[in-house]
């Protein structure tokens, strides 16, 4: 590493905060615009970096890291999601990889609560009317949503986000059920009870929120079959990753009424998503917005500079992958 301030590529725009913090501190080449791989990958050459700060533009995977200069020893991500490089080509290559876990953990909670709640009470629909304009009058029967209280939330993925999720939900009287990889203890579960085969889960879930990492680990989570598992009418939430969706398979579910509704903050294509579902009337959308608050994300870009501050200073990283 560097003997005077740490060579870093600052690869995605931060928060005024961070950006500051990390003018500061490093010797820091900057940045306009969110850097694709090919880009981060010559900005590393060009500056001599020690180490990399990456959002999701900069996709490095396995080619892209052959070109990586020998100096960079640190790619920190300023997400907890990493799925948009390969951890395990850059470990090969002698570098290390960390991400940025638990500063979004509410931030991204309250938006996958947000969205179940914005599905299930027709929120947009009511927004669209108003903006309209209104003028006509509602009865009772019509423009019904569904009540979360007293529902059946199952939760696929019960990490911190999950957990989270969980948490808000009691909140609202709602029984939660989970799948995950392996079973929590008794203080982390809270009573939510436990179902090994996700499946077997599902036509218990009159809600359902994913919460599990995007990648080849976890692959395409929710097709026709699992869709088809749940219980007609139910209200289905994701902020995990639009890569665990089918989403034809999705789409078909909403425009069949087998599903009441969706909330959707991650797609498979992003920016460029799928516009068949901004035609729906009953999908809830954001544009993977999870985490942005001021706060959460000045604690993101914050989080990744720490990394690359112990790192560089010969300490291990706070959140290696």
């Amino acid at each position: 590493m560097s003997a005077s301030r740490p060579r870093i590529v600052v690869a995605r725009r931060l928060t005024p905060a961070a950006d500051a913090r990390a003018r500061s501190e490093f010797d820091a080449l900057m940045t306009d615009h969110d850097m694709d791989a090919a880009e981060t990958i010559a900005a590393a050459r060009e500056h001599k970096a020690d180490a990399l700060l990456i959002g999701g533009t900069s996709r490095l995977d396995a080619a892209a890291l052959a070109g990586m200069p020998d100096h960079v020893k640190l790619i920190a991500n300023s997400s907890v999601g990493y799925d948009h490089m390969d951890a395990a080509a850059a470990k090969a290559r002698g570098i290390l990889v960390t991400n940025t876990p638990d500063v979004l953990t509410d931030c991204t909670a309250d938006l996958a609560f947000m969205l179940l709640l914005g599905a299930a009470r027709r929120a947009y629909e009511y927004d669209a009317l108003m903006r309209a304009g209104w003028r006509q009058k509602l009865g009772l029967p019509d423009m019904l949503g569904v009540r979360p209280s007293g529902k059946t939330l199952g939760i696929v993925g019960m990490g911190r986000i999950g957990r989270a999720m969980a948490d808000r939900a009691r909140g609202f009287g709602m029984r939660v059920i989970y799948h995950n990889r392996s079973r929590l203890s008794p203080e982390l579960e809270k009573g939510a009870e436990y179902f090994a085969d996700l499946k077997s889960m599902l036509p218990h879930s009159q809600f359902l929120s994913l919460h599990l990492p995007g990648g080849a680990a976890s692959g395409t989570v929710m097709t026709r079959e699992t869709f088809a598992l749940l219980p007609k009418g139910a209200v289905f939430v994701n902020t995990a990753r639009g890569s665990v969706v089918d989403e034809d398979a999705l789409l078909e579910a909403l425009t069949n009424g087998h599903l009441f509704a969706a909330g959707l903050d991650v797609f498979r294509k992003e920016p460029d998503f799928d516009t068949r579902f901004a035609e729906l009337k009953n999908v809830f959308l954001a544009p993977h917005m999870a985490s942005a608050t001021i706060e959460t994300r000045d604690a993101m870009g914050f989080r990744a500079l720490d990394n690359i501050a112990a790192v560089c200073s010969g300490r291990p990283p706070i959140d290696p992958v």
